[in-house]
């Protein structure tokens, strides 16, 4: 049986990563938006409306989720670029998911933020030294502290996750 809450798997740290890797996360990153715009080709309102699996978030929602999460990253990066190891503020992503922009929002609205955002990340990406991405952040939640390298394979996965979740969505039903 498939797994269709983690299509993908689930994300899985790396001992050492090299810098090829990091260049392949940064990549996916660039990616992402093109990716996210070709899965949602051509859906429907009501397809748009259908969760990806039951009891999970409709296509609409995942497509509004990516920017509001990659946004969350970004300026984690940017925190943790100009402080020390700083604190990063959580947020309720299933209560964002309810709020009335994820239902009001026309999708293209996302989709360009989502590519802009990625305009942005893929340059300061692209240009970081080898030894900035050994920079960290923690998670109050957690207690969990997290370098820059592990979030970059994090969110790499993260827009391959939920991509994969509307692709495997489309399988199953046929679209």
């Amino acid at each position: 049986m498939r797994d269709f809450q983690y299509p993908i798997g689930k994300f899985e740290r790396m001992g050492k990563v090299s810098a090829e890797q990091r260049v392949e996360w940064i990549e996916q990153i660039a990616e992402t938006p093109t990716k996210l715009r070709s899965a949602i080709s051509g859906l429907s309102g009501e397809k748009l409306d259908t969760p990806y699996r039951p009891g999970g978030w409709t296509v609409r929602q995942v497509v509004h989720h990516l920017p509001d999460s990659h946004m969350n990253s970004y300026i984690r990066f940017k925190l943790a670029l100009t402080e020390e190891n700083p604190i990063i503020k959580p947020y309720m992503e299933n209560l964002w998911a309810e709020l009335t922009d994820y239902q009001n929002t026309p999708i293209e609205v996302s989709l360009i933020l989502l590519e802009s955002l990625h305009g942005r990340w893929v340059t300061l990406l692209s240009n970081l030294e080898d030894t900035q991405f050994s920079l960290t952040f923690t998670n109050p939640e957690s207690g969990e502290i997290l370098s820059l390298e592990t979030a970059l394979g994090l969110y790499a996965w993260h827009g391959r996750h939920h991509i994969a979740q509307i692709t495997s969505l489309r399988e199953r039903m046929g679209w």
